[in-house]
């Protein structure tokens, strides 16, 4: 007999901005510039009786270093949504930018689960060239390796299924490893794309975003989304905040901190 899946909850955690402008977030820039901020998150899912974390952001000193507006620790933020870092036993790494794998001291349980193929990229010949390295805090790579030595890391080659109803998917092109996230939840399948795309409007209208070490590998995982995905309503990008307003917040003292994903999105967001 097949397990059902658990419906999970699902929150997204905004943990850092930046003020930015639309030239910056497609290749090719855009024709009708104009400011276009960026906010940083990471993700919580939670049901079944496990906890799952997806990416685990950077640290203060990281966001004065690259000029981020660091609004909060994202390790001591999932302690508003009731879960403390140090019992944490699994943590998604969608790829390994320095935004989404900065913290990784602040979960001392967890097994950490990535692709392969980011990890090789990451301490691989490419890494001599400034523009491709920019990305990265080499400490953070240097971390995943020791941790990886410590057996604590799960490297992956391709789909897996982390738990019921938590599958893992390849999506390359932004970074050589990058994988999104799928949950099952009570209004179905939420894809956590991450940085497949970062805002809805690169998906939405095929334009990459400009940090991409691949465009035609970009463009084919935008349709690995699309598929993962029974709605547009179901994808969650990586960076837009949009995402805080189209979705509610957990309870009214989070708003603006964190949004519940597992909910349908709110009519009248935009």
């Amino acid at each position: 007999m097949t397990e059902q899946a658990p419906e999970y909850e699902v929150f997204a955690i905004r943990y850092a901005t930046r003020e930015a402008r639309r030239v910056q977030h497609f290749i090719g820039g855009d024709p009708h510039d104009g400011p276009m901020p960026m906010d940083y998150f990471v993700w919580l899912i939670r049901g079944g009786g496990r906890v799952v974390v997806v990416d685990i952001g950077f640290s203060a000193a990281i966001a004065a270093q690259r000029g981020r507006e660091f609004l909060r620790c994202p390790a001591d933020a999932l302690g508003l949504l009731g879960v403390d870092p140090d019992t944490v036993r699994d943590v998604v790494l969608t790829h390994l930018h320095y935004d989404h794998v900065g913290n990784l001291d602040r979960f001392p349980a967890a097994t950490f689960h990535l692709q392969e193929a980011d990890l090789h990229h990451a301490v691989g010949r490419h890494m001599r060239h400034a523009y491709l390295r920019h990305p990265f805090e080499v400490e953070d790579v240097i971390g995943v390796v020791r941790l990886n030595y410590a057996e604590r890391v799960r490297l992956y080659t391709g789909a897996a299924t982390l738990a019921p109803g938590i599958t893992l998917h390849p999506a390359p092109g932004h970074t050589v490893g990058l994988q999104f996230v799928r949950v099952n939840t009570r209004r179905g399948p939420v894809v956590l794309a991450s940085d497949a795309t970062h805002f809805y409007e690169n998906i939405d209208s095929d334009r990459p975003f400009t940090i991409c070490v691949n465009i035609a590998e970009t463009l084919a995982s935008y349709q690995l989304v699309r598929d993962a995905a029974s709605s547009p309503a179901h994808i969650i990008p990586g960076h837009d905040p949009l995402v805080m307003r189209r979705y509610p917040p957990p309870r009214p003292d989070l708003d603006g901190i964190a949004v519940r994903l597992d909910v349908p999105p709110r009519d009248d967001a935009d």
